[in-house]
């Protein structure tokens, strides 16, 4: 007998990003049993399916991690994996604290997504490499744990550091207009704020530089 299909949960206030991570996971083996913008109803709509995993972008209206502490609460046996771009560790930590068991970059290959949410639910911990070294130096003693220090990246907004992840991959400015269903000319102005911010003369070196902070 060929076992059902996991179900999903897809949370995320983007409507042509929701398409496409309903693409990636079904063409996985996911079931896709419903899709919410907003965190409130990604807690409802998990109540009313009850999923095998919940999938929440951080930064939707009402709050992701919100949200996942919610469904943490109500149905702690539903894993939870958090979608989204930012980077900041306030992030990364409140989300595991609220009962998050993944961390995932919206960078991420959506053709990794199905392969991550299994790992999750045979157990596993979905974090990104990068972000590793970040939990283990929070659960350092404070004597061994390296001072904070104060960097350019965190100036980027979560939109610019998606256009610079995706930048970082290789793809052209049409390329990443097209991934975020954004114009090109609305991508030359994300780049040219971070040139700004960074103190940088050109893409490559802001590339460089946010790789050498990650």
């Amino acid at each position: 007998m060929t076992a059902e299909p996991r179900r999903v949960v897809i949370a995320d206030d983007h409507p042509q990003l929701r398409a496409h991570i309903r693409q990636a996971l079904e063409a996985g083996g996911f079931e896709v049993c419903a899709e919410a913008a907003t965190g409130p109803q990604a807690v409802r709509l998990t109540e009313e399916h009850r999923p095998d995993v919940v999938l929440l972008d951080i930064h939707m209206p009402g709050g992701g991690i919100r949200a996942a502490a919610e469904i943490s609460r109500l149905l702690p046996d539903i894993a939870i994996v958090m979608l989204t771009v930012s980077r900041d560790d306030n992030d990364l930590f409140d989300s595991l604290r609220a009962g998050a068991s993944g961390y995932l970059l919206k960078d991420t290959d959506p053709r990794r997504l199905p392969e991550a949410l299994r790992g999750v639910l045979s157990g596993e911990a979905a974090i990104p490499r990068s972000l590793v070294a970040r939990i283990l130096d929070e659960f350092r003693e404070p004597g061994r744990r390296r001072p904070a220090r104060r960097s350019k990246a965190a100036l980027l907004t979560s939109r610019e550091w998606e256009v610079m992840g995706l930048l970082g991959d290789g793809l052209t400015t049409d390329e990443v207009a097209k991934r975020l269903f954004l114009s090109p000319t609305t991508i030359r102005v994300h780049i040219s704020s971070v040139l700004r911010k960074l103190r940088v003369k050109d893409r490559q070196a802001a590339i460089d530089l946010l790789r050498d902070e990650s």
